[in-house]
């Protein structure tokens, strides 16, 4: 049986991930604490940490886990350049799962738009759509801006230099190679992502509407025992669900 300590146990995805944790058989909820609350107490009787809380919080819990060698699935979004790179620094001492969406579906989602966009190349622009709930303190959301360098890396560019956040006044004729990127937020929206590929005279669109937070949860859970059989590394939801080509 896996121990595990959730992380943000008060937000609304710690509680679903402490509720599916009692009810999965093959996991034990070795503690659960909010952000700030001390781990330490914890780490003894657990096997793996899952956090979803704030991403002022994450590298300060990686270097006690890295301390105690308990791997950490990160689910918090919002990291800034240098936390990244502290993330994947710790990779180098423990197994880490950080991805910006623990959804089975997205992760499809996230591999469709990578073949898609291989597949119809330069001559369809690129635009990325998301709507999250009025209370998401972040934007883009992790998910739409991993989509976004899905698509800059089909590009062989980076993110930071395609992306056109919104658009207003008199920006100009579109670009061959920006993508756009639009986050919307109102009501009690779980998360929807679509990605348009338009052309002339026909239009793709990929989608993905999340209408429970169990969904990403239960991804999360199964990420961790996954995590359990790793060696040392920063990993993806596409290793968990064995999408890499």
């Amino acid at each position: 049986m896996l121990r595990v300590i959730i992380v943000g146990s008060k937000g609304r995805m710690g509680q679903a991930l402490v509720r599916l944790t009692h009810e999965d058989s093959d996991l034990q909820l070795a503690g659960e604490i909010d952000a700030g609350d001390d781990i330490e107490p914890l780490l003894a009787q657990a096997d793996t940490i899952v956090e979803f809380a704030h991403h002022s919080v994450t590298v300060p819990l990686l270097e006690k886990a890295v301390k105690a060698k308990k791997p950490v699935v990160i689910g918090t979004t919002g990291h800034t350049a240098e936390e990244r790179a502290a993330i994947h620094a710790a990779g180098v001492h423990l197994p880490i799962v950080y991805a910006p969406n623990y959804s089975v579906g997205v992760n499809v989602l996230f591999h469709l738009v990578q073949k898609t966009a291989q597949i119809l190349g330069p001559h369809f622009d690129q635009e990325v759509f998301e709507m999250h709930h009025r209370l998401k303190v972040d934007a883009p959301s992790g998910t739409a801006r991993r989509l976004g360098e899905i698509l800059a890396e089909v590009k062989g560019r980076d993110y930071d230099e395609l992306i056109q956040n919104g658009r207003s006044g008199e920006p100009g004729k579109r670009t061959k190679h920006e993508i756009g990127m639009h986050a919307f937020r109102g009501g009690d929206v779980v998360g929807d992502h679509t990605v348009f590929f338009a052309g002339i005279g026909e239009r793709i669109e990929l989608t993905h509407r999340a209408s429970s937070r169990d969904t990403f949860a239960s991804g999360a859970l199964r990420a961790a025992k996954w995590l359990a059989t790793q060696g040392d590394g920063v990993f993806t939801m596409q290793d968990v669900l064995n999408l890499r080509d």
